[in-house]
């Protein structure tokens, strides 16, 4: 079958995030002007560059009483950093109750029950127990196009990794099983591995 965005689809759910699968999901903390700290899930979420290193997530919903339309987006526009956690699978129900429509004074750390660390490079809490964690300075935010579409680009000023995550001098994702998300409501788990040598690669 072929459809055109534009035009709708045919099928019962749209398509578009199930195609685009896996991806992984940036557990995004902030902490606001006001010193309430944020955490929420966003699966439009990657690594972009090497050196220096960088993320970006894209925020897709629109939450009327904050400029940006979102806790998260606005908290890092008043302050210019965040910290991306990396969600294990035995944190799933964590992340899934910090997805919720709170109002802005709403501690999610609490509401999942996570106990929190303070970031060492910029002034923001992370998930404690998350198998690892990047402290990112925003480089710039960007509106796409649609209602409620912005983009968040940001650099990584701090790495944690918990310990029992390295193995043979690498950060193995088998130690704890990475999330991902898929399209509709479905998620799966990263526990197989196999390597490619690149053509260029000696």
């Amino acid at each position: 079958m072929f459809y055109r965005p534009t035009d709708g689809h045919p099928l019962p759910h749209n398509p578009f995030n199930a195609i685009v699968t896996p991806r992984p999901i940036g557990w995004i903390s902030t902490r606001g002007k006001d010193g309430h700290d944020n955490l929420a899930p966003y699966s439009f979420f990657n690594a972009v560059a090497y050196e220096p290193p960088q993320v970006m997530f894209a925020s897709t919903t629109n939450k009327k009483d904050r400029h940006f339309g979102k806790d998260t987006v606005a908290n890092i526009d008043e302050t210019g950093v965040f910290c991306v956690n990396i969600v294990a699978f035995d944190m799933r129900d964590q992340m899934n109750k910090t997805s919720g429509s709170f109002d802005a004074e709403v501690d999610e750390f609490d509401q999942a029950g996570l106990e929190r660390s303070e970031c060492e490079t910029i002034p923001c809490a992370r998930v404690a127990m998350a198998p690892a964690a990047l402290e990112c300075r925003l480089t710039q935010i960007i509106t796409l196009k649609g209602d409620a579409n912005v983009a968040v680009f940001g650099e990584v000023t701090g790495v944690h990794m918990r310990d029992d995550t390295i193995r043979d001098g690498r950060f193995d994702v088998t130690t704890f099983t990475p999330l991902a998300r898929l399209g509709y409501r479905d998620y799966c788990t990263v526990s197989d591995l196999f390597e490619l040598t690149r053509p260029d690669d000696k």
